[in-house]
């Protein structure tokens, strides 16, 4: 078969076959009369395999080697196209997120799209300074995706405190990914990404908040918790209450529900809770005394009885606590 009939049959061009010829990869069986290159059955099959390895992406030497080389492993060179495609995925998908926050931001000139350029460069700098600056200057054009995730790795506390507040300047789209972050398999990342959804403001992120106060991870819950009760959020008690019994952020706790006690139907349902974890079996006695103090700055009845009960509690600490809150009770 002459070589315009197998570049036909194989889709391999003619130049092609030549380059391969010149490589040694592949070589005509014969000539004819004329000195046309003439290739056989084999020769044929041979540049399928060719075109076969290097549809997997090995290069022509390395297919030479393979083809060649009865000792060649095919498991080695396979392994390392599985490294070198994950490498070269990474670089692309990087790429795409690059070229999609470009777009994102809507520029309307190529100074717009290099100043979008260099802030996304800085957010991923080494340099803490750097990623700060970035982030107080985001207002330029950032997209929210770009900030959002480097609020999630950031470690620094001083730069994550500015990526929260650009993460609250950044408009519509933020509490969404914040939520979805909450479901990451890592703590740190979950505590990162309530934190930035505490200090959205708006409807969606206290909505968000409010779902994260059934969150599996205690910490997102405590910090939702304390969010929504200092901002008036009734359905946070329960969750504040859990942080005084489990003492964790227990001052920051009881102050927000001596914010929402000054509802009166509210104040009667925190009492309510308090007392009811004072009274249970398994509520350990440091936990009791934090349950009796928070009692304190509860107005109302319920409360005051409860301080009047647990005056003559059996645990002597929680007794002399309530007695003593309750005598600074009557002196107001």
């Amino acid at each position: 078969m002459l070589i315009g009939e197998v570049a036909r049959r194989s889709g391999v061009s003619a130049r092609m076959l030549r380059h391969y010829e010149s490589l040694g990869l592949v070589r005509p069986s014969g000539r004819t009369g004329s000195g046309y290159r003439e290739y056989s059955g084999e020769d044929i099959q041979r540049i399928f395999q060719i075109e076969s390895l290097r549809s997997l992406g090995l290069s022509l030497r390395e297919i030479g080697r393979a083809l060649d080389d009865p000792g060649s492993m095919p498991s080695a060179l396979v392994t390392e196209l599985i490294r070198r495609t994950r490498e070269r995925v990474a670089a692309e998908t990087e790429l795409l997120t690059r070229l999609c926050r470009i777009h994102a931001a809507d520029p309307a000139g190529w100074e717009d799209v290099l100043q979008v350029v260099a802030l996304l460069q800085a957010l991923g700098s080494k340099s803490a300074a750097a990623r700060q600056r970035a982030a107080l200057s985001s207002a330029a054009g950032v997209p929210v995706e770009a900030l959002v995730e480097a609020a999630l790795r950031e470690t620094e506390p001083n730069v994550a405190g500015a990526l929260r507040w650009a993460l609250a300047r950044s408009g519509e789209g933020g509490p969404a990914l914040l939520a979805r972050a909450l479901g990451s398999s890592e703590a740190a990342v979950r505590e990162r990404a309530v934190r930035a959804l505490a200090e959205m403001p708006g409807d969606e992120a206290a909505g968000r908040l409010r779902e994260a106060l059934a969150h599996p991870d205690p910490v997102v819950r405590g910090h939702a918790a304390l969010t929504l009760g200092t901002r008036g959020g009734a359905d946070a008690v329960p969750a504040l209450i859990d942080l005084i019994v489990e003492g964790r952020n227990d001052t920051d706790a009881a102050d927000a529900l001596s914010v929402l006690a000054r509802d009166t139907t509210t104040a009667d349902v925190i009492a309510a809770g308090l007392v009811g974890r004072l009274a249970h079996d398994a509520t350990p006695a440091p936990a009791r005394g934090r349950l009796t103090q928070a009692l304190a700055d509860i107005p109302g009845p319920r409360a005051a009885r409860a301080l009047v009960e647990l005056s003559g509690d059996a645990d002597r600490a929680v007794a002399l606590t309530a007695t003593y809150l309750r005598q600074l009770r009557d002196t107001r």
